[in-house]
Order: structure tokens, then C-alpha cells, then sequence
């Protein structure tokens, strides 16, 4: 968020899951600082649910939802031949992951046909969200809601990129009427691991020392996000984390257990069918196992699987609408429900926690190389899987009591983040209010995935050894040489930049004077932003095919008149032509999935409030941070004057 916006009254920060999506509030306007919680959802009455299901049901041939979130479980929903339920969408708006479905001949009419169904399942679940949110906070405030000041924060995964996927997520977002009225804004926040970190910072303060390093690991419905984080600022009474790595992310979660259950059903299904007919189709046979996946008594049994309460070598789950007469002991069946052993969930765990074990063995590899003196103190698990008895203790066994073939880990403790389920929703608010309380967020270093900068010219020189092999060419208006297509590289890989405080990019451009034929020469100067995936040791000077164009920002200084900026080769004895010399800045604002611009010039912001324009184009990862930091002048990049 931008500090020069008015201060909101409310925050409210939206995680949108897999499985549930949760939303977690802070009324700032009365001097409020603890995040709470929206625990009451339509469709549940007066019972308190933290997450509302992240569920459509749309009739059959029909654009137009008849339920969602808690509505659309209810019996009439689930039974019906007429309608659809949709859910696990969230992943499939990374663009690549759905084509990567779709060409599953086991996905067909499964997952959404396109990535415009993936956009209009968002925008549905999201103007539902919308409508709840603003009918139960609309009371919290002293103004109407259209009036007052509201930021309204989102987490992404770390896995989703930022063109398209994040940007894509974005106008989803205001589609569905965040950020609609004037004093409203919707922004992106923290990832989903960052914003773990922060909320366990917030709560366990004296659990974490002064330089602590934190292995948070966010293990959600569909996606696990890591982060690893030192500990600053214990005694400010402002608890703050820096970045030590690139986040980390992996398709790990609950859901993938949910569809190995659910392949288990159907293979039962089909062979019981073989041996004596069950009487239903084979596409009711697919709904069948996909509610049995769905039921209460699986999902009870896979959430207390590894603790006290799993205490019966047996659980049932009841088949929807096969009669109670039918038997088929080979598979399990009697009385209406099939019986499977506990262990068989098992099989479904380790599938996750060895994918697990590579990332955080990977990880904690790529500690060991960079800070190879620290030790890791906490393991820090959060999310719905991460909740898991089961999970936490197959990871205390293995990087726990000295077990971890790692030096970086000889004295690691893995704990259960408080409220884990919540932690995203909560972490977002709680950065945001630290920010608007003192000046600083929770988590004010972060580190970049990717290295950017702009395209310039830089002036020759002959005794730069990496000028060597150039061809420089010459300016028409000063007459020195340059070289053309520089990158001037504002953000490094890997470094750590402060989220605080943009980073401040000065440029000089030239601009011909007024005459009879042109009174008003246009002062609109395009600046091309690039990004590179190299090791920050082998940058390019020049641009080349290991870099790409992230996107063009336009510069607009037509506002001010031409006497502001300095006249060059104005004297008699000045050969050249004459030319204004315009200086101004751009500040950079890297946010963890996002990237924003402001304009100023001499200590004043042009671009207002709103962004400085900018084209995108398909690029690699995403940036993580922001840094205060000026860079020298540069010339202006090798494009032709408008």
C-alpha cells in the first residue's frame, strides 16, 4: 500500500484457499491493533466457523451460481442431477497448471475447460465474498460503507507469477467489486508463508531470540509455500523478520490426499461393480467416490489421523444412495458404507511428506551454502495440512533431537504455528497495523526471486574492460559517445531490500526547446523495465537473450512547463543543437508479487494517486522486496524521442 493514501479505517485481508477462504479484519479507526476474525458465515446459522468452503454450485448449462461457500452443501446442492458443484479451482489460474490438467484424459470435466471458466469461478466466489464481507463489517464503521476508508489485502501463493498469473488474479479481484468505491482499495499482501511467519512472530514474541533464523512452512490446501526469516528487533517492542532467502513453493497439500482417497473409492467401486452390480452408471460412480472424498467421515478420520483420538483400526464412510441390502465383502461394503483401515491414509501422508522432505532438504541446502555459520532454530509449521499430527510428527522425527542430516540443523524445533488455518488472513492485518502504527512492517526485508532494471545508454568509455567489442554511437545533442541498450540493474537476485522504502531510480532525458513548428515539444519518456533469472555475478551490462521485458512505464512530465528544466547550448558560443535537460525520478515499489511506479520530480509526486502507466509482458518470477536506494543518473534508454 502506498504511504501516501489517506490512513484506512478498516484492513481487511482476504486468504482465498483451496479448500476454505478466510477473512481476518482490523478496525483501526477505534485504536484497534489485534487482528480478529469473520467466524459466522451465511448458511451455517449461528455456529462459529473460522473459513467458509471455497465451493459454486451452478445449475447444469448455466453461467449462474445457485449456492455457494456453506449453501452449497446442503443435501438439495449435493443430490441434485441438475446442478454442478465446483471447487479446487484455485490453482488453475496459473495458466500453465490448468493446460497441464486438461491434457489428463482423467481431468475431463473435471477442471474448468479454460482459463476464462478458471476467471468467471473467481469472480463468482469473489462477489459472494464481497457481499458477505461488506454485510458483516459494514457495522464496524462510522461512516457509510461507500465512504469510508477500507484497504482490502489478498495473499497469493508463492508459486503464481506475476504476469500473468498474479495480474490475472488482480482484475479478478475488482471485478468482483474490491477496491469499486473511490476511498476502497484491493491490494496484493504477502505471500502466504511471509504472512505465517508474521502472525507466529506476532503471537510466540518471546519464543523466537534476537537472530533466530525461522524455517516457516505454510502447508495449505493445494500449495506449500516456504520462507526463511531472521528475527530482529525482539526488544522494540516491534518484532520484525528479514528475509534470508527466495521464497520457496511446490503443489504439497490436503487436497492431494483428498484425490488419492477419492481414486481408492473408485477402484473399490468399479471392481464391487464387476463382482456383483452396485446399480449406477459409471459418471454416478464418479460423483459417488467423489462425495464419500467430500463426507464428514473421511475428513474426520484424515484430520485426527496421528493423534489421541485416532484410536479405532477401522473407519466407515457411508455410500450416497446405494441400498442397504447390498453386500460385496471383497471390497468392503455392507450395511451402505465401505470400510477401510486407518493405515491406508498413511499411504496418502507419506505421498506428501516425502515431496515435503525434498523441499525442506533442498532449502535448508541452500541455507547451508549461503549463511554457512547459521543454525536454524524453529521449523515452523502452518496451514491445514501443516495442522496435522501425523505431518508434524514424521517432521519432528526427521529434523528434530539432532536427527537432521544437516549441519545448519543440529539443534532445529519444529512447533505448530498458533491457529494455524488462520495464520495467512491474520499475519496480512497484523503486518499492515505494525506499518500504519510505527512506520515499519513485521516483515521489512524481504529477497528477490528475480534481478531487474532499465534500459539506458551509458557513456563510452575506452578503459572499461567491459566496454570492450562495443559499438558506441554518438549523441546527436551533447556529441559523446554511448553505448546502447545498458541495463542498469536497481534489484539483484538474492539480495535483501527493504519492503519500507521504494527504491529511487534518477533519469536525465533530453528534450528540443519550443519553436514556431513545435511550441509544445512532448515530454512523455517510455522506460523499458527488465529482469533476468542469472546469478546476480553474471548480470549482463547490455541486453541480451538471458533477459526479458517485464514491461514499459511511461513517464508523462507534460504538465510542466518547459522553463523548468534547464536550457542546454543556449550561449552564442555553443555549436550544438539546443535541448532541455529534464531530471526526474521514478520510485520503485516491489511488492511481494507486484511491482509499482511513482513519478516525481523536484520533491513532487506527478503521477498522484494513481500508478505510473505500465505495459506488461509475460515474465519470470516475481519480485519480493523493496530497498531505499538512489541510483546515479542515467541517459535516457535507446528509444527514439516522441
Amino acid at each position: 500500500m502506498s504511504d501516501n493514501a489517506p490512513r484506512p479505517e478498516l484492513v481487511i485481508a482476504i486468504d482465498f484457499g483451496m479448500t476454505c477462504t478466510g477473512v481476518a479484519f482490523c478496525n483501526v479507526s477505534t485504536g484497534e491493533e489485534r487482528p480478529r476474525c469473520i467466524n459466522k458465515w451465511p448458511g451455517r446459522g449461528g455456529a462459529v466457523v473460522d473459513k467458509v468452503p471455497t465451493v459454486l454450485v451452478y445449475p447444469k448449462n448455466s453461467n449462474v451460481p445457485s449456492s455457494w461457500g456453506f449453501f452449497s452443501e446442503h443435501p438439495a446442492e449435493q443430490m441434485s442431477e441438475g446442478k454442478e458443484c465446483k471447487e479446487w479451482f484455485k490453482t488453475y489460474l496459473d495458466e500453465e497448471r490448468l493446460q497441464m490438467a486438461l491434457r489428463d484424459p482423467g481431468n475431463l470435466g473435471i477442471c474448468p475447460a479454460s482459463i476464462q471458466e478458471v476467471e468467471r469461478l473467481y469472480c463468482d466466489f469473489l462477489r459472494y465474498l464481497y457481499q458477505t464481507i461488506q454485510k458483516k463489517l459494514q457495522g464496524e464503521l462510522a461512516n457509510r460503507w461507500e465512504d469510508a476508508h477500507i484497504e482490502f489485502i489478498f495473499s497469493v501463493p508463492t508459486t503464481w507469477k506475476p504476469v500473468p498469473t498474479v495480474e490475472r488474479f488482480r482484475s479478478t479481484i475488482q471485478r468482483a467489486g474490491f477496491g469499486s468505491h473511490p476511498n476502497h482499495r484491493a491490494d496484493i499482501g504477502l505471500t502466504e508463508a511471509e504472512a505465517a511467519a508474521v502472525h507466529t512472530a506476532r503471537e510466540f514474541p518471546r519464543l523466537f531470540k534476537e537472530r533466530d533464523v525461522l524455517l516457516v512452512c505454510d502447508v495449505g490446501g493445494g500449495t506449500t509455500d516456504l520462507s526463511v526469516l531472521r528475527v530482529t528487533n525482539t526488544t522494540g517492542g516491534s518484532l520484525s523478520l528479514q528475509q534470508m532467502d527466495v521464497v520457496q513453493g511446490a503443489t504439497i497439500g490436503s487436497v492431494q490426499l483428498d484425490t488419492a482417497f477419492d481414486t481408492c473409492v473408485r477402484q473399490r467401486l468399479d471392481m464391487a461393480n464387476q463382482i456383483t452390480p452396485i446399480g449406477f452408471r459409471p459418471q454416478e460412480l464418479d460423483d459417488i467416490a467423489w462425495k464419500m472424498a467430500k463426507g464428514r467421515e473421511y475428513q474426520n478420520a484424515k484430520c485426527e489421523y496421528g493423534s489421541s483420538d485416532d484410536d479405532t483400526e477401522y473407519f466407515t464412510v457411508a455410500i450416497p444412495g446405494l441400498r442397504p441390502d447390498y453386500v460385496n465383502v471383497n471390497v468392503g461394503i455392507s450395511n451402505g458404507e465401505m470400510m477401510f483401515r486407518r493405515d491406508e491414509i498413511r499411504s496418502y501422508f507419506d505421498a506428501q511428506i516425502a515431496k515435503l522432505y525434498e523441499l525442506l532438504d533442498r532449502q535448508l541446502t541452500r541455507i547451508q551454502q549461503k549463511f554457512p555459520e547459521e543454525q536454524v532454530a524453529h521449523l515452523v509449521l502452518s496451514g491445514g495440512l501443516g495442522n496435522s499430527a501425523y505431518v508434524y510428527r514424521r517432521l519432528q522425527d526427521r529434523y528434530s533431537f539432532g536427527n537432521a542430516p544437516f549441519q545448519n540443523a543440529r539443534a532445529l524445533q519444529v512447533k505448530v504455528a498458533p491457529e494455524p488455518q488462520l495464520v495467512v488472513c491474520k499475519g496480512i492485518v497484523a503486518d499492515r497495523v505494525q506499518k500504519l502504527k510505527t512506520g515499519t512492517s513485521v516483515l521489512n526485508w524481504r529477497c528477490c526471486r528475480a534481478s531487474y532494471g532499465t534500459l539506458a545508454k551509458v557513456a563510452f568509455n575506452p578503459q572499461n574492460p567491459e566496454h570492450f567489442g562495443r559499438s558506441p554511437v554518438k549523441d546527436t545533442f551533447d556529441g559523446k559517445l554511448y553505448i546502447l541498450e545498458c541495463i542498469s540493474w536497481f534489484i539483484k537476485e538474492g539480495e535483501p531490500v527493504s519492503i519500507d522504502h521504494p527504491i529511487i531510480k534518477k533519469f536525465t532525458r533530453k528534450c528540443p526547446p519550443a519553436s514556431q513548428y513545435n511550441p509544445d515539444p512532448p515530454r512523455v519518456f517510455q522506460t523499458d523495465i527488465v529482469t533476468s533469472n542469472l546469478d546476480k555475478e553474471l548480470l549482463p551490462l547490455v541486453m541480451n537473450s538471458s533477459c526479458s521485458k517485464l514491461c514499459d512505464i511511461s513517464s508523462d512530465l507534460s504538465s510542466l512547463p518547459l522553463t523548468m528544466f534547464k536550457l542546454k547550448n543556449r550561449h552564442w558560443w555553443n555549436k550544438r543543437a539546443k535541448y532541455h535537460r529534464i531530471e526526474y525520478v521514478i520510485k520503485v515499489a516491489l511488492g511481494a508479487a507486484d511491482i509499482r511506479f511513482e513519478l516525481w520530480h523536484d520533491g513532487q509526486k506527478l503521477s498522484k494517486d494513481n500508478p505510473i502507466k505500465v505495459e506488461w509482458f509475460t515474465a519470470e518470477p516475481p519480485p519480493q522486496g523493496f530497498q531505499q536506494n538512489t541510483f546515479n543518473a542515467w541517459q535516457e534508454p535507446t528509444l527514439k524521442m516522441t
